[in-house]
């Protein structure tokens, strides 16, 4: 009894497979026609929503939607096919050795280093700072070091025009401030271009030297003013009640005597104490 109903379950199953198959096939083939005429549909209720004009026509790998004709590349996009007035032109394709042949080729200008008169045609010092010395011989720590705006002007004593109208004018890179992000940039300069630009402003070295020392002397001699300046208002604060200003204030006495100039048409007398004359005028 179990035998039987074995083997009729068996021919059943063999009959469902079949039906089975056959209808996923049939469904295959209904999902590959959608696809070929919408390929961006997203099902029935997609292609329902489309308006009339908008339906895709599919001819081959060329789909026509809207009027526009687009070939289907296979790889998720479509590609519009460029419609030509001369069918002669639609038929020829465009040769882009053609198109090779009137393209100018560009020289490449060589440069020769610096320090290694290698010859190289770019580096990171030349397209930043116009400097040419090539990748390999860059020193950024020491030789090829930058320097701020604010440092060159102190340390070689250069003012803004040297830095900004001199020919040439020496190229910068800007980088936000460290100490405020809220200040302005900094201007970065290649620190041996700065060197070089002091010499040409003072001449040489020496004269650099001179200079700074000069200014040095004159700061410290401005130094010592303020401090005995300071110095004296702090003693007249202290000892207001022995320092009185008044009593050196020197008294003119003039005398009775004027002296009358007619080529000036102006007076003159003479203090009795110090013999300081004064020049004045009458209305």
């Amino acid at each position: 009894m179990s035998d039987q109903s074995g083997i009729g379950s068996r021919e059943l199953s063999d009959a469902d497979r079949r039906r089975i198959e056959a209808n996923r096939l049939h469904a295959l083939n209904l999902r590959q026609a959608r696809l070929t005429a919408h390929p961006y549909g997203g099902g029935s209720n997609n292609t329902d929503k489309k308006r009339p004009q908008e339906t895709a026509i599919a001819v081959g790998n060329v789909i026509k939607v809207s009027g526009s004709k687009f070939i289907d590349s296979g790889g998720g996009f479509l590609i519009e096919q460029r419609t030509c007035v001369d069918p002669k032109e639609e038929e020829q394709p465009v040769d882009e050795k053609e198109v090779e042949k009137d393209s100018v080729p560009v020289p490449i200008e060589f440069y020769e280093c610096l320090d290694c008169a290698d010859r190289f045609a770019d580096s990171y010092l030349l397209a930043t700072f116009d400097y040419k010395v090539c990748d390999a011989c860059r020193d950024s720590d020491e030789k090829h070091s930058l320097i701020t705006r604010t440092e060159a002007k102190q340390e070689y004593l250069l003012k803004d025009c040297d830095l900004d109208k001199r020919q040439p004018m020496l190229k910068f890179i800007s980088r936000k401030n460290p100490h405020n992000e809220r200040w302005g940039e900094m201007k970065l300069y290649l620190h041996i271009q700065v060197e070089q630009r002091a010499l040409e402003v003072w001449g040489s070295e020496d004269n650099l030297i001179k200079e700074k020392e000069l200014r040095d002397e004159k700061r410290e001699i401005t130094k010592v003013k303020k401090y005995n300046k300071r110095l004296k208002v702090l003693r007249m604060d202290v000892r207001s009640s022995l320092y009185d200003k008044t009593t050196h204030a020197h008294q003119h006495s003039w005398d009775d005597s004027e002296v009358y100039n007619e080529e000036e048409d102006s007076y003159t007398r003479t203090c009795e104490t110090c013999g300081h004359k004064e020049t004045y005028e009458k209305m």
